[in-house]
């Protein structure tokens, strides 16, 4: 694999990489311009790696050496020892560039899948991953496009662990996993932390995560960044060793985390604030529900209204009154969709995560389909 050398170079000090997507000329050219690929950097960053773009342009995490390395040693501990990976996400994000450096570390190639994700695939690189402990690292969607095939369902159930990232997992689509057999672990994590650093909600040896008052979780230990390439005010890096996410979250009386989703994503609701991430979960508990988001958008009376864009299961129907009666028997009131959109996909940025922001722009102007 022509990226294993230069990762090797990275964890080495002998290089500092900025990966970039081979196939997109406008989206590298965006991030060597905006990342400063060429200008001076710090020796100790091994590597800038692009932060998903949620909240704008890419800020780039400054990732040492020994934070990947580090990573990536807790992940095996976690898992029970090294293994052979999967490759099935991209290499110049965090989640698949970790998936290198596994492998690097465990002396083991790993076995790439290509770009589209197809089951077929996946069934055949499974099968060459060989003897000893296999690992597969994969984004809820392919998760649920794996699922739905049953020879594919069947190669990830024969692994010893199936990490999913990059975004809340829904409640029915983690049943789905556990009732094909296939061992999952939720993880979450981002570029700022080398990836994922709390696995099932228990954070990896060495990570410390506290919830603040309004509930901002931090994450501390040797995984997290040296800062941003293109700082930003207030510093999330501004205490040594912590990084202070933008998400919000608690810890139960078990110590496990529970990400509650994105502060910023809040919607602000006729003077309360609703959570997309909770209103989506029990969104997905609906028969009907294959895919959803939920997302704010301007109202003169409420100052945001809770609207939301739903991709159906085969054959299936639903209406406003139906998902707003469902979500509004499990959550408040005023957390249930007063607009309902039925979409073939929805839009996704970085390995999967679904855009809102575009959800907002496409469907801002007025009603939609369904008002209420």
């Amino acid at each position: 694999m022509s990226a294993l050398p230069v990762v090797s170079d990275v964890l080495a000090g002998r290089v500092c990489a900025l990966p970039v997507p081979a196939t997109d000329a406008t989206q590298t050219s965006l991030l060597t311009t905006v990342l400063r690929a060429g200008e001076p950097i710090d020796d100790a960053v091994a590597v800038v790696l692009s932060t998903s773009g949620t909240t704008g342009a890419p800020k780039g995490a400054l990732l040492s050496a020994a934070a990947l390395t580090a990573s990536a040693g807790a992940t095996h501990d976690r898992l029970g020892g090294r293994g052979r990976w999967l490759l099935a996400l991209p290499a110049y994000h965090v989640a698949g560039f970790q998936v290198l450096v596994r492998s690097l570390i465990a002396g083991v190639d790993p076995v790439a899948v290509r770009p589209g994700f197809e089951p077929a695939e996946l069934v055949s690189a499974v099968a060459t991953l060989g003897g000893g402990r296999r690992y597969v690292s994969l984004v809820a969607a392919q998760l649920d496009k794996a699922l739905r095939d049953p020879a594919a369902a069947d190669a990830l159930a024969d692994v010893d662990a199936v990490l999913i990232g990059g975004g809340p997992m829904p409640v029915s689509l983690s049943e789905k996993a556990s009732a094909a057999g296939v061992p999952v672990v939720r993880t979450y994590g981002m570029s700022e932390t080398a990836g994922g650093c709390v696995y099932d909600g228990v954070p990896l040896a060495g990570v410390s995560v506290t919830v603040s008052e309004t509930g901002r979780i931090s994450l501390g230990g040797p995984t997290v960044a040296l800062g941003y390439r293109n700082p930003v005010t207030p510093d999330p890096f501004a205490e040594t060793g912590w990084f202070r996410t933008d998400d919000v979250g608690m810890i139960d009386d078990a110590g496990v985390l529970r990400v509650l989703g994105r502060a910023d994503d809040g919607i602000s609701t006729g003077g309360l604030t609703v959570l997309p991430d909770l209103v989506e979960a029990a969104m997905h508990t609906h028969p009907a529900v294959a895919e959803c988001a939920v997302f704010g958008v301007a109202d003169e009376r409420l100052g945001q209204r809770v609207v939301a864009a739903v991709v159906l299961e085969p054959a299936a129907t639903l209406t406003l009154e139906d998902i707003r009666r469902h979500v509004a028997g499990r959550l408040a009131p005023t957390a249930a969709p007063r607009e309902l959109h039925i979409v073939e996909t929805l839009p996704r940025h970085g390995i999967g995560k679904v855009d809102r922001r575009a959800l907002a722009r496409t469907y801002g102007a007025g009603p939609g389909s369904s008002t209420a």
